[in-house]
This record gives structure tokens, sequence and C-alpha cells, in this order.
């Protein structure tokens, strides 16, 4: 695609993307308490490291933006989890403000209780651009929004966000909703290579099912697929996590541009 254009440079400009969809099914499944397909999508020039154990902080696994140093998504050897998308609005004054990936990165340093560090959230709206947080401590998982403003505890379902709100009704995370469900029911024993297959649609939504958020009619089509291709700017990794109780398996796609040096990392707990 082209780059041109006032409304695209000004968006290129101001949005840093991190995760861009995440799938979830928290206690609907017989084995899986937690069931997570994220798609991370960025520039492809940003440097990033895939999924490991940090080693400034060894409990934590999860890959890292080496521009800003924190994270779009991870987890702990004591089974805590966080992961984050934007809220697109290319409108919003980001300057000055901190990168969201450090709330991820926080919140998975965070010693005390997971529901008092999503408390602590509201407090600090305006340090940050627009956000989707989701933690869990492996007993309740949380969903907080610094434009929807509201801390939620999650009930057993299944679950999707990706630049919007919670369950929003883009084409993207019903479609993504829907196909998580199915996967789900039927119970069989490649779920996880399933997830990628999902995770890999690059169908992009209808003209008349894209939603308005402010970027040009080019950028909604291309931003609409589960999984995002073009030449600068594309789905960077992959994630599915599957948690039981007392085990977790976390695997990691990482693709370049134009499929090149792809590469697949899996660690179980």
């Amino acid at each position: 695609m082209k780059w041109e254009g006032y409304s695209v440079l000004i968006f290129l400009i101001k949005v840093v993307i991190f995760v861009c969809l995440i799938l979830f099914a928290y206690r609907v499944h017989e084995e899986y308490q937690l069931i997570v397909a994220a798609n991370r999508d960025e520039f492809y020039r940003r440097p990033t490291a895939p999924a490991y154990f940090w080693e400034d902080h060894p409990e934590i696994l999860a890959g890292r933006d080496l521009e800003k140093m924190g994270t779009w998504m991870g987890v702990t050897t004591s089974g805590r989890f966080a992961a984050l998308t934007n809220y697109r609005d290319p409108k919003e004054a980001t300057e000055g403000k901190r990168s969201r990936g450090e709330l991820v990165a926080d919140a998975l340093k965070y010693k005390g209780n997971m529901e008092e560090y999503m408390q602590n959230l509201e407090a600090h709206n305006h340090l940050y651009p627009g956000y989707n947080l989701l933690a869990g401590d492996g007993h309740d998982l949380y969903y907080y929004s610094n434009v929807g403003g509201k801390l939620e505890k999650l009930a057993p379902g299944i679950y999707g966000v990706s630049n919007h709100l919670l369950n929003s009704s883009w084409t993207k995370v019903e479609k993504g909703r829907e196909g998580l469900a199915r996967i789900i029911s039927e119970k069989n024993d490649g779920m996880a290579e399933a997830l990628f297959t999902l995770l890999q649609n690059a169908d992009p939504a209808p003209d008349e099912a894209l939603p308005s958020t402010g970027v040009t009619l080019e950028w909604e089509r291309l931003l609409s697929p589960l999984f995002i291709e073009s030449e600068h700017y594309g789905t960077r990794s992959s994630t599915v996590m599957l948690m039981t109780g007392t085990k977790l398996q976390y695997i990691e796609r990482v693709f370049s541009k134009n499929g090149e040096n792809n590469q697949q990392y899996t660690i179980e707990l």
C-alpha cells in the first residue's frame, strides 16, 4: 500500500500499537481455565524480542518491546497473566504520555493482590494513551480500560478485545469469538494449531461493516482482518496460551515481513 496523505501520516506518528486482538475463553473449558489466542500488530521496523524469561525479572515470560522495554502480553511462573491492546483514537494527544507496555510489565511484577493493582489504575488514567488491560492471578481475571473507565471482574465466558472496548461488535472480534467457541466445542487434541489457524485469517471486513475510528478508509480496511499484512506494518506475532490450574503451555509464532525468518517458541511450565 502507499503511505501518503496527511491523515495517514498523523496516524503513523501518533499511534503505537501493541496486541491488536485478544481472544480468550475463561473457565468454559473442562481442562483449561484460561485459553488465550492473540495477535500483536506493529511496524516491522520496531525492535522486538520474542518470548523469553527476562534477565531482570526471571519469573516473567513475555516478549519485549526493545524500544520502551515494556510488553504486550506475558505470564509469570506463579500463574499471573496480563495482556494489553491500545484504544484506537488518532485524535488523542499522546505527547508526554507514558508507554502502555509498562502496564503489562508492572502487572506481572506486582507482588500484591491483582484486584488491588487494577483498582489503582484509575488514578493514573491521564498518564497513558487509551488502552484495554487484562490481568489475572490464576484465581480471578479482570478487565480495565482507561477509556471505558470501569473495572470488571470477569465471569466465565468467551471474550474478545481489539482496539475498541471488550466484546465490541467489530467484525474481527465477532469472527474471532465465534471461531474460538467452535474450536472449544470440537474437543479435539489439536486446539493450539486450530487457534493459530484462526489467528491467521486475513480476510478483510466488508466496507459496510468497517468501524469508524478516525483513520482513513484505506487504513480501516487494512486493519480489519484478524491477521494483518502490508509493506511496513502487520501482525508480528501470534500467541496461544493454554492454562490449567497447575500447568501452562505458551506458544508464540513470530512473523517477519513477507513471511521471512518465521519462528516458533514453545514453553511449558
